[in-house]
């Protein structure tokens, strides 16, 4: 295979990753610039009901994710070695077992 396809592919992941840790940086900047505001709301007009927490647990959940699409930590627990790990304590299991 032609070293300049391998490099031109290359470079359209990196750029596709760029672009995915580029919407989690706004995500995140928009996320810190908008749940104060939503406090100083819920402070401001209903002090005895703390409802922004709602806002920002679920928020915050969904910036977790986006994070571990950005930075790729799905693999920590998804990745092929890892289950290459997994396949070999099951069969050492089974075996223990008399499976």
């Amino acid at each position: 295979m032609d070293t300049s396809v391998i490099n031109e592919a290359k470079y359209f992941r990196a750029v596709k990753r760029i672009k995915i840790i580029k919407a989690f940086y706004l995500n995140v900047t928009v996320y810190c610039t908008i749940i104060p505001i939503l406090i100083y709301i819920n402070l401001k007009y209903s002090p005895h009901y703390y409802w922004f927490w709602f806002s920002a647990l679920g928020w915050g959940v969904g910036l977790l994710s986006h994070a571990f699409q950005a930075f790729e930590w799905y693999k920590i627990f998804l990745s092929k070695d890892w289950e290459d790990r997994k396949i070999k304590e099951l069969m050492i299991k089974d075996m223990q077992n008399g499976k």
